[in-house]
């Protein structure tokens, strides 16, 4: 029996904690670093967290964040997902009715 968060999964939430905790900085060269520095050679992880992190919160971030993840390779490509994300309806909110 398997017990805690597939690696992936656990890198997926540190590098999403990471960006949110960097939510409002305008010094982000640290911040990508790090990034960097925690994905290792999981280079797919990061695009895809840079990316779907960076459309959910394009307006609700500091754009200096917002433009470093987009310089991650592979970031654009997970964009709309964030974007998407951000639309959705709630988990268990009711339905709107026609």
């Amino acid at each position: 029996m398997r017990h805690g968060l597939h690696p992936d999964v656990s890198l997926d939430v540190t590098l999403s904690a990471m960006c949110s905790r960097a939510k409002y900085r305008r010094d982000v060269a640290p911040v990508i670093d790090d990034l960097r520095a925690t994905a290792g050679d999981r280079t797919d992880i990061l695009a895809r967290v840079a990316g779907s992190w960076a459309g959910y919160y394009e307006r609700d971030a500091t754009p200096e964040l917002i433009a470093a993840l987009l310089t991650i390779d592979g970031a654009e490509a997970w964009v709309a997902l964030g974007r998407r994300r951000k639309g959705a309806t709630p988990h268990g909110a009711p339905m709107q009715r026609p």
